[in-house]
């Protein structure tokens, strides 16, 4: 291990960093774009989980278990997506029915369809 493995990080630098990230991230929205707004809203959420992660997690001194931990959690995020989405995207199961669901669904397409005759 080098000694700079240890060096503590200029934490006013990372704190103005995440500020400007948090008003980015406010402001983004406000434009109305869908698309800037998805970008900031990601790539904020990426860079500020690398900062924490680098500066605040101590992971750049365990470089070789960094692919892991991300790798596993990635597929553990699959996984779980995979296993509830069938049942979030539908409103009919095997031994179920969302009535509620179904109704909003068809309140929400009707409320639709006269905003498209208006």
């Amino acid at each position: 291990m080098s000694a700079d493995a240890h060096a503590h990080p200029s934490y006013v630098k990372i704190w103005g960093i995440l500020m400007g990230l948090l008003v980015v991230s406010v402001v983004g929205p406000m434009i109305g774009i869908r698309v800037v707004t998805l970008i900031t809203a990601f790539g904020i959420a990426i860079v500020k989980a690398y900062i924490v992660a680098r500066y605040f997690m101590h992971i750049n001194i365990e470089k070789k278990y960094v692919a892991y931990l991300v790798g596993s959690m990635v597929v553990l995020m699959l996984l779980m997506v995979g296993a509830v989405s069938p049942d979030v995207m539908h409103h009919d199961g095997a031994n179920w029915h969302n009535q509620a669901a179904a109704e909003e669904v068809k309140r929400g397409m009707a409320a639709g369809e006269k905003e498209e005759h208006h």
